[in-house]
C-alpha cells in the first residue's frame, strides 16, 4: 500500500479519507522566439524548422546535464493547498518576515 504525505505540513494522507493534490513545478531556461521576416520563402523556413528542432533536442540534452531544467512534484492536503493556491511563492509569508538590525 502506497502511503502519502503533505509535503508541506507533515499530515499522513490516508487514500481512502484524504483529498490529495499534486504540485508540478518545472524550471529551466527561457527561450525567447526569433522575429522573422514574412517574406522567407516556405521551404527555408521548412529547413530552418527541422535544424531548429535538431538543435532544440541538443539544448534539452545540454539543459538536462547542466541542470538547468529541473522538476519537482509535492503532495499537498487540502488546507495546505487552499494556502498554496492564495500565495504560491509564499511572497506574501516572505515579506512578514522581519529580521532585527542588529
Amino acid at each position: 500500500m502506497v502511503h502519502y504525505t503533505c509535503d508541506m505540513c507533515g499530515k499522513p494522507l490516508l487514500a481512502e479519507e484524504d483529498t490529495r493534490y499534486v504540485v508540478k513545478i518545472e524550471v529551466y531556461t527561457a527561450c525567447d522566439a526569433i522575429d522573422m521576416d514574412e517574406d522567407i520563402d516556405e521551404e527555408i523556413m521548412e529547413i530552418e524548422e527541422t535544424v531548429e528542432e535538431r538543435d532544440n533536442i541538443a539544448d534539452a540534452v545540454d539543459m538536462l546535464e547542466n541542470g538547468e531544467y529541473k522538476t519537482f512534484r509535492f503532495d499537498l492536503c487540502a488546507k495546505c493547498h487552499k494556502k498554496y493556491l492564495q500565495d504560491p511563492l509564499f511572497l506574501k509569508s516572505w515579506r512578514r518576515t522581519r529580521f532585527s538590525e542588529n
